[in-house]
């Protein structure tokens, strides 16, 4: 059965949303660099801290992560900062 959504891996990054790690004080170099990013196709990437294990075992009722997907983390400053580059729904 194919999937509603599916993630197009020849996207390309076209634009960062809000602010870099560095302007919102959270990264001390090229090692920590969490990031918002919006892709080609108008699909977004987020570069966080991988915390599947985590949560897994504690996900809310109706959350789920398929086998492929990992929940990552970034700090609230980066979407806060995002937020004037976002389009309202």
């Amino acid at each position: 059965m194919a999937r509603a959504w599916e993630a197009d891996p020849a996207a390309l990054f076209v634009r960062r949303l809000g602010k870099s790690a560095a302007e919102t004080g959270n990264s001390k170099g090229k090692d920590d660099c969490p990031d918002i990013w919006q892709l080609s196709n108008g699909d977004i990437a987020v570069i966080g801290r991988d915390l599947t294990s985590g949560y897994a075992g504690r996900l809310p009722d109706g959350v789920t992560l398929g086998a492929d997907e990992r929940l990552v983390v970034i700090p609230g400053a980066m979407l806060s900062a995002a937020k004037a580059d976002i389009p309202d729904a």
